[in-house]
């Protein structure tokens, strides 16, 4: 697979950073130019003067986890589209709720390259279960095998017998979608006794990808790679054939920061990933803190792409976690605590005991109450779109650290 899907993969380092410092200049002139939000936070920075990196780091940080209040001070997108809502057609909902614009320009996202990278190309069939309701994640899938010429079935999330079955039916050369739920779907075809072939390739991502798993796909014949995006700023990594990190996308550029400030941290150090996108006119986000951890790789990949490497999700730099390709803010948590009088104090216990994704609410309530489980599991389902367990302990149980959301989860 030493195929390249175009020859920005393999430009000279210093060739590539000043285009994209170019790219940089002009983005940062468009959103001073056409947003509310650019226009306030840019307002004494001449974008003709970022010329190199170190000047990058001296503007400021907006955080993901700053949009849920700056979109409900300012509707609908926080002031950061061109125009009241930009040129895009479409608008998707995040957990928070954080609300973000959807293009119908070709592979508006950029997740070709890595669908390419992969192995993906012209033809295959691409069995899609990542979500299409309310979040972008189906969509930017799709449009990137739409962009290399593959068709794509639409599976989405959930219903494992029907995707075994529309498997089986149509002869899928790929999946995309978090690992776990293939596993789910390999699991549940061993059960059924459905043999499923045509599946040679995977590419996943919303959530950590142990190595464990990997080598039971490859054990199935599946050759499988992680890439790494956002709805805000679609693509930022992807793997190559090499399996040495993820390789960052020509259309971004990625700065790794300490957690809480906007200053880069050395090579090899763990730090939040602050992407700036360098040619979505319609969404131009600068400097923008995913809440995700990694680290930069030292070198380039011995596959022969030239771009920087970073080691892939690490974490979050905050309490929000994603889960099953899904975030989950503390705000969440204290919109379900509002819900309910009775609760006393929550924390929201994520785990992976069984290879998949398991949450459970922890919940003080006087005299250990469990008559409102089903109404508390319904506001857990309303407010973050996913399912929880429930458990009952009595006030004073559980710890008074200040911690709403623990990830207990392990991927050895």
């Amino acid at each position: 697979m030493n195929e390249r899907f175009d020859t920005l993969e393999t430009r000279d380092p210093e060739e590539r950073e000043r285009s994209q410092l170019a790219l940089l200049r002009s983005q940062l002139a468009h959103a001073k130019a056409n947003t509310a939000a650019y226009a306030r936070l840019l307002s004494a920075v001449d974008p003709e003067a970022v010329t190199s990196r170190a000047a990058l780091a001296k503007l400021p940080v907006v955080r993901k986890s700053e949009l849920v209040e700056l979109q409900k001070a300012v509707r609908p997108f926080g002031g950061f589209v061109a125009g009241r809502r930009g040129n895009t057609p479409r608008v998707f909902a995040s957990p928070g709720p954080i609300y973000e614009p959807g293009g119908e320009a070709r592979d508006y996202w950029r997740l070709a390259r890595a669908l390419f990278a992969a192995g993906f190309r012209r033809g295959d069939l691409v069995h899609n279960t990542f979500a299409y309701h309310f979040t972008p994640a189906g969509a930017m899938l799709e449009s990137g095998a739409h962009a290399l010429g593959c068709t794509v079935f639409a599976g989405g999330t959930g219903q494992t017998e029907q995707q075994v079955q529309a498997m089986a039916d149509l002869g899928p050369s790929g999946y995309v979608g978090t690992p776990s739920f293939l596993k789910l779907i390999l699991d549940k075809a061993d059960e059924l006794g459905v043999a499923l072939p045509t599946l040679k390739r995977a590419l996943v991502s919303g959530e950590a990808f142990p190595p464990s798993l990997r080598d039971a796909l490859a054990a199935r014949g599946i050759a499988s790679f992680q890439v790494y995006a956002t709805a805000d700023v679609g693509m930022i990594a992807y793997e190559s054939s090499a399996h040495e990190g993820l390789i960052v996308d020509e259309g971004v550029l990625v700065e790794i920061v300490r957690p809480g400030t906007g200053e880069p941290v050395p090579t090899g150090e763990v730090g939040e990933v602050v992407v700036t996108t360098l040619a979505n006119v319609d969404y131009p986000l600068v400097r923008f803190g995913t809440g995700d951890l990694s680290a930069m790789l030292a070198g380039a990949s011995t596959c022969g792409r030239s771009n920087m490497r970073i080691k892939g999700w690490m974490g979050r730099a905050d309490q929000t976690t994603k889960v099953k390709g899904m975030f989950v803010h503390p705000s969440q948590v204290a919109d379900i605590v509002r819900r309910h009088p009775e609760i006393v104090r929550a924390r929201l216990v994520v785990d992976n005991a069984e290879g998949a994704d398991r949450m459970t609410l922890h919940v003080e309530v006087p005299d250990n109450r469990s008559a409102s489980a089903e109404a508390i599991v319904a506001s857990i389902r309303e407010i973050t779109k996913l399912r929880s367990e429930i458990s009952f302990h009595a006030p004073g149980e559980l710890a008074n650290d200040g911690k709403v959301i623990d990830d207990t989860r392990s991927y050895q």
